[in-house]
């Protein structure tokens, strides 16, 4: 007869599927710990590991399947003569079906307030030893690490035995789910050390597949979406009202947007996406001002673009928002009024994100032979560290505006200028070769609404030309993060011109 060790802390479907082994495939099964008890207690046959290797479990539970009897049966090679007589010299069986899933060691950090003992007594040993050991010798098993992989080996085994090829997926599968485990043990190990930030060995976060996409940037990129983490977060949580299936640029920009928005938690804010940048981004009196603001801003490029929204989206906001064309929106959530509304629009994806402000530690991008790693350029933006470099000193309706521009400029692709006015982007320059040729772009969008107006720069003005074409075009107030070796000529221009300048200290160029 098989024999299959049963060995799973997610127990989603174990008595079902252990029950078809035993009455339909003659299995006979060994088990460990609750899932030799939960086998019992469904009426399932099943002979506990313990009684099977003659070693009970000890020191709490810590060593229980780790034994020749248990390795021996899942190492051993039947084409081997040696290894066969090996086994019965021994009195070991061989294992036919391992089946292992383990300790909820990422569900456990992903709980509040959770302590480093608890975290430690969820990293699993005799789980990972028993998966690796069943892949590495997948030309004689099968391994299966999740509870979807279930129905699949029982059509395999409907017909005979597994295929070569069914196990060797399912080795893969294994050795994704042992390296994935280890990966968060070691990611939260490091949050829990003084270790460095960037160590010498590093691996970028093991992900799960949330869905293949139809292709990437363009269509001859194939693409897939991976989220990180047992626990759904970002938009791996969010939950798509209507619409057709995200694309790889519609989950970029979305990302894009939500950067943006996670800056205004506690106002009114909208902001509209094209190309992962913000075309019109506005504070408003209410949700339907701001993204009214956020479309006159530059209501040609918000054509087919995606808008995120601080607040809950409410009929007036969702009857603006239908006169025009647009990819996505998404909101923390959406009134049913609202919904009815925008579900006129069959096409256009509806999503609500709960939580604008989930954390991105770090930011990878990928070289070749390699690739690069960077803390996240997060962080709400305050004025607490601004200087103000020039005589005339700004008002407090001007310092707000500034910050407005500034957090707006930090999401803008370099070479980023942004104008704005009442807490409306007007002018957005973006990604050019130069500072002057953005500042040029950006004003030039303003027009004459620039005249008494704020702009914003990414990074510091190399020569005081950009000051004198802000002052020329009617700008009143410039924020920028200095530095230059030239500061004192923009600071000098300014005071010419009567500008009021401040500098940040920090710069926020994105390539």
């Amino acid at each position: 007869m098989p024999l299959a060790l049963l060995s799973v802390s997610n127990k989603t479907g174990i008595v079902e599927f252990a029950r078809q082994l035993v009455d339909t495939f003659k299995f006979d099964i060994i088990s460990s710990g609750g899932t030799a008890q939960t086998l019992k207690d469904a009426g399932v046959s099943v002979t506990k590991v313990a009684d099977y290797t003659g070693a009970p479990e000890i020191l709490g539970g810590r060593v229980k399947t780790l034994h020749p009897k248990i390795h021996g049966g899942i190492l051993a090679r039947k084409d081997l003569p040696e290894h066969l007589a090996d086994l019965a010299a021994q009195d070991i069986r061989a294992i036919d079906l391992v089946v292992v899933n383990l300790y909820p060691f990422t569900e456990t950090i992903a709980k509040p307030n959770v302590t480093l003992a608890e975290a430690i007594e969820q990293i699993d040993i005799g789980g990972p030893a028993m998966i690796r050991a069943a892949a590495k010798n997948f030309a004689h098993l099968t391994v299966l690490t999740h509870p979807a992989q279930y129905s699949s080996y029982l059509s395999e085994i409907a017909s005979g035995t597994a295929s070569l090829a069914f196990r060797q997926d399912r080795a893969l599968d294994a050795f994704a789910h042992t390296a994935a485990y280890d990966r968060a043990i070691t990611d939260y190990l490091s949050n829990q050390s003084a270790a460095p930030t960037f160590p010498a060995n590093h691996q970028p976060p093991a992900g799960e597949q949330q869905q293949t996409l139809r292709y990437g940037e363009n269509p001859h990129q194939p693409a897939a979406w991976y989220r990180t983490g047992t626990v759904p977060t970002g938009w791996a949580a969010a939950v798509k009202l209507q619409g057709k299936e995200l694309s790889y640029n519609n989950l970029v920009d979305l990302e894009a947007a939500r950067q943006i928005i996670a800056e205004f938690p506690d106002q009114p804010a909208a902001t509209i996406i094209k190309h992962n940048n913000p075309c019109g981004t506005a504070i408003g009196e209410n949700l339907l001002s701001a993204y009214e603001k956020a479309y006159e801003a530059d209501s040609t490029s918000a054509f087919g673009g995606i808008v995120a929204l601080s607040q809950p989206i409410d009929a007036a906001t969702a009857t603006a928002m239908s006169k025009t064309f647009l990819e996505c929106i998404v909101a923390p959530s959406c009134t049913p009024e609202a919904q009815k509304i925008l579900a006129a629009k069959s096409n256009l994806r509806v999503l609500t994100l709960a939580d604008f402000t989930t954390a991105v530690p770090y930011q990878i991008k990928s070289i070749a032979g390699g690739y690069l790693l960077q803390t996240s350029d997060g962080g709400i933006e305050t004025t607490d560290s601004w200087q103000s470099v020039t005589e005339l000193k700004p008002t407090p309706e001007q310092l707000a505006e500034l910050l407005f521009a500034w957090k707006v400029c930090k999401h803008v692709k370099s070479n980023a200028i942004v104008v704005s006015k009442n807490n409306q982007t007007i002018g957005v320059g973006a990604g050019q070769m130069n500072r002057v040729g953005s500042a040029q772009i950006a004003l030039a969008q303003a027009g004459a609404a620039s005249q008494g107006a704020t702009l914003a720069s990414d990074g510091f003005f190399p020569f005081d030309d950009s000051v004198r074409s802000a002052a020329a075009a009617g700008i009143t107030a410039i924020v920028q993060p200095g530095g230059s070796m030239r500061d004192a000529d923009s600071i000098a221009a300014a005071n010419e011109l009567g500008i009021v300048m401040v500098f940040t200290g920090d710069r926020h160029f994105l390539h």
